[in-house]
Formats: C-alpha cells, structure tokens, sequence
C-alpha cells in the first residue's frame, strides 16, 4: 500500500477473522492507513481471495494429500498454470516454468 503508484483504499473488505480488525486499528494508529478508510467484514465467501481459490480447492481436496513435496510443488504449480489460462491472466506460458 506504500507503493506511489496504488490509490487510497476507500472500503477494505476483510473476512470474520479477528485478527484483522486489530491489526487494521494499528495501522491506522501508526498513520500507515487513513482513518477514514471503511472497514467491511464478510462471510468468506464473499472474499475475492477465497473465491479465487475455491476452484484449486475443489481439484485438491479428492486427492487427500501429498506423498511428497516436490510432487506437490508441481502439481499446484500445474493447477495453478491451468487456473491462470482459464481466466484469461496469462498469455505467455513460457514464463511459469522458467
């Protein structure tokens, strides 16, 4: 958010985790967040994060864990891969596996 080229957010959208308001009272006690910034917390799945996964969720809850690390690593980074060229948010795929 310190970065000069994002605005200022005008609502957060956060989900039932307490943490969060916590932490958001703290950044705008140390001036890093405007007090002015509205705070929503909603269901889960209202989350754009959560949604977002939802799909990979779906493809690795069958397979009831992993055996290995490695063959972990690369077969979220395949339904990863897939996801991404679903959406449209990739055109290159050359770039993932370099």
């Amino acid at each position: 958010m310190g970065s000069n080229h994002n605005q200022i957010p005008r609502v957060i959208k956060i989900d039932k985790n307490r943490a969060y308001p916590i932490a958001i009272h703290e950044l705008k006690n140390e001036n890093k967040l405007y007090e002015n910034v509205e705070i929503r917390q909603v269901k889960y799945l209202n989350n754009v994060i959560e949604q977002d996964h939802k799909s990979i969720k779906l493809i690795i809850a069958p397979m009831l864990g992993f055996q290995d690390f490695c063959s972990a690593s690369r077969i979220l980074k395949g339904i990863e891969a897939l996801n991404l060229v679903k959406k449209g948010q990739i055109k290159n795929l050359k770039l993932l596996w370099s």
